[in-house]
């Protein structure tokens, strides 16, 4: 099956990303630091995309999710290329394996503007770690998660370590130490979309009413189970190459909605977006050069659509 088009309505939209390591390995196991690195990497994305907002991420041994609002397409492409280029270089590094580190393209699904399935997606990301029983409290994860951040309103502190720098140190024949090249990095979190009108101290208390959902659910299935978490020192010993005997699959949804009549409005749309993508690309195939892509796509090896559409023609 195809992979679907990117699709971000115009005007922007709250997306939640997915992406998994290769062969489910657990490479993301959180140790050597790469919990500040992860977070650095995260900062550093979306400085150079300042209009797109981290919602809230939890990042577990072979996959990550994110709620992310952004912009558009582009904004979004632009930011996952940065953060994923760099995760995969500096998990390389740390744990010695030398092919690709991502298994597959990032998913990205688009959440409608409804609050109750915001808040619903937001309580998923946060209980990765929880839900699974690796650990009793979203904020016990070891590794890289939001919901310290978004209980206490702090922002989040990474590092991002220079590797050109210390490349052209080596080949000075320098003898460079790591933290010679690393950078500090801050991120803040934002709101929910939902959320953006209410004031900061309410936004904490509804993250607090979320997770404690999350650690009911939890604690009520350990005692269904009679099984103990996994716990945080137990995480970090896991030998990153490793990779489970069963992968759990299930089909993805096009886009996560409350009702019906949402999940049909945004499936009508992308439908229209689609319709006119593909009836662009086949006037472009037959050597039509004034075919004209919808805004927010992709047309194939030409540059992004803005808010103006784009004429093959152009160049």
């Amino acid at each position: 099956m195809p992979n679907p088009l990117r699709f971000i309505p115009t005007g922007g939209a709250l997306g939640e990303v997915t992406c998994t390591t290769i062969q489910r390995r657990l490479l993301l196991t959180p140790k050597n630091r790469l919990r500040e690195i992860t977070i650095g990497a995260l900062a550093r994305a979306r400085h150079k995309c300042p209009l797109l907002q981290v919602i809230a991420f939890s990042f577990l041994s072979s996959h990550y999710h994110m709620l992310l609002w952004v912009p558009d397409a582009k904004a979004m492409a632009g930011f996952m290329c940065r953060f994923n280029s760099k995760m995969g270089k500096e998990i390389n590094r740390m744990t010695g394996w030398s092919e690709k580190v991502w298994g597959r393209r990032y998913r990205a699904i688009l959440v409608s503007e409804e609050p109750l399935v915001q808040e619903d997606r937001l309580e998923y990301v946060l209980a990765n770690g929880t839900k699974e029983g690796l650990v009793e409290r979203p904020q016990d994860w070891p590794g890289a998660h939001s919901a310290q951040a978004l209980l206490t309103g702090e922002p989040l502190v990474g590092v991002w370590y220079d590797r050109t720098k210390e490349y052209r140190a080596r080949k000075r024949k320098d003898l460079p130490k790591p933290e010679d090249f690393a950078e500090e990095q801050i991120l803040t979190l934002g709101p929910l979309p939902c959320w953006r009108d209410l004031p900061p101290e309410e936004r904490r208390e509804r993250v607090a009413a979320v997770i404690a959902r999350i650690e009911s659910k939890a604690q009520a299935e350990r005692e269904k189970t009679e099984m103990q978490p996994l716990g945080p020192e137990a995480i970090r010993a896991q030998h990153p190459h490793t990779r489970p005997n069963r992968i759990k699959k299930s089909p993805a949804p096009l886009f996560h909605a409350w009702s019906k009549r949402a999940y049909r409005e945004l499936y009508e749309a992308y439908g229209r977006f689609v319709a006119a993508f593909r009836s662009a690309a086949e006037k472009l195939k037959a050597g039509d050069r004034t075919a004209m892509f919808p805004e927010g796509s992709f047309p194939p090896a030409l540059p992004f659509v803005g808010s103006v559409p784009y004429l093959a023609a152009v160049g």
